[in-house]
């Protein structure tokens, strides 16, 4: 089969790749899409511990082409997603439903194969049958679109709420449009440029802030004159989460989701301390897929948007530098695999 290698930090190639047995659990997946994850730069980069030789790939939808175990074989034939976390199952933090502190825990896509490929394998427990009428294209984000879950899970919100949310990625984009379907009310997204806002204007942004044009501390004066309920920090970039404690309404939340790349950063802990904010790191969200795609499904949220281009598995380069230099109106390249 057909499969995009990353040999070693900044060597990738399309190459054939012969399929192991399958595992005891598991399940064999024909891959219909595959999205392209900005995490999936940092191991080809080599900023994430990754077990190299890698095929990436944790945003996927597929069919399910083979099973491991007798037990399993209705789920042959069914159109699917899922979750990427391979467990034990059987620990402390498996059996409370805290799959990511298995002390077993390994990723698909970063540990194990993942989903560059025209087959790769998963644990039959973390499937999500898709209902008919959803494309494969939009499901494959059901990934994102559970860490936006997860992250607004954790901050516990109340409905009618002012919103901000610090960056325009994936990750923000997609806690944008479940904000708007929880009824966040004002809800300002940010970021440095304008590339972006286009695309959180049309998934329901009240109001968007172009950093390198406007001062975002004037804006939200305007937008949010009370300082804001809930702030969604998705860039992970020193400055924005500075700027999100101090931005935040007293005794408000702010949710750490960008990936900080392991820097150490200052922060004034008055901020936190004075003014009662509630702050909670939201970067590890699981199980969260089934949640997703029963949103997309009922039309809570709006997909079409995401979805921006769409290439073949030869295309990868092609689709590495889309996601790597992020032009206009840019939010996801995902290679498909239907005819």
């Amino acid at each position: 089969m057909k499969c995009v290698v990353i040999e070693k930090p900044g060597k990738a190639y399309l190459t054939e790749c012969e399929l192991a047995p399958l595992e005891k659990g598991f399940a064999r997946i024909k891959v219909m899409a595959a999205a392209i994850c900005a995490t999936d730069l940092e191991v080809l980069d080599g900023n994430i511990p990754a077990a190299y030789p890698l095929t990436p790939g944790h945003e996927w939808a597929g069919i399910v082409s083979d099973v491991a175990d007798k037990e399993n074989e209705h789920w042959i034939g069914k159109r699917v997603t899922g979750s990427n976390d391979v467990t034990c199952g059987v620990c402390e933090a498996c059996r409370s439903g805290n799959w990511r502190y298995c002390k077993d825990f390994e990723e698909i896509g970063f540990k194990r194969n993942g989903a560059y490929a025209e087959y790769f394998d998963v644990p039959v427990y973390g499937l999500v049958e898709l209902p008919e009428q959803l494309p494969f294209t939009h499901a494959a984000l059901a990934e994102p679109m559970g860490v936006a879950l997860g992250t607004w899970e954790k901050l516990s919100p109340e409905y009618g709420k002012t919103c901000l949310i610090i960056g325009a990625g994936s990750i923000g984009l997609c806690c944008l449009a479940v904000a708007k379907a929880m009824g966040m009310r004002k809800i300002v997204v940010a970021a440095t440029s304008s590339k972006r806002l286009t695309v959180a204007k049309e998934i329901g942004a009240y109001a968007t802030v172009a950093t390198r044009e406007e001062n975002l501390f004037e804006a939200m004066k305007k937008y949010h004159p009370e300082g804001t309920d809930y702030i969604i920090e998705a860039t992970g970039i020193e400055e924005c989460i500075q700027n999100s404690l101090k931005l935040c309404k007293k005794g408000g939340y702010v949710a750490l989701a960008g990936y900080g790349r392991g820097k150490t950063m200052s922060i004034r802990i008055d901020d936190i301390h004075v003014n009662n904010l509630h702050v909670v790191g939201a970067g590890n969200n699981w199980n969260q897929h089934k949640k997703a795609i029963r949103m997309m499904a009922d039309g809570a949220v709006n997909m079409k948007p995401f979805v921006t281009n769409t290439l073949s598995l030869a295309e990868f380069g092609k689709g590495l530098d889309l996601a790597r230099n992020r032009p206009e109106g840019f939010v996801k390249a995902i290679f498909t695999f239907e005819s």
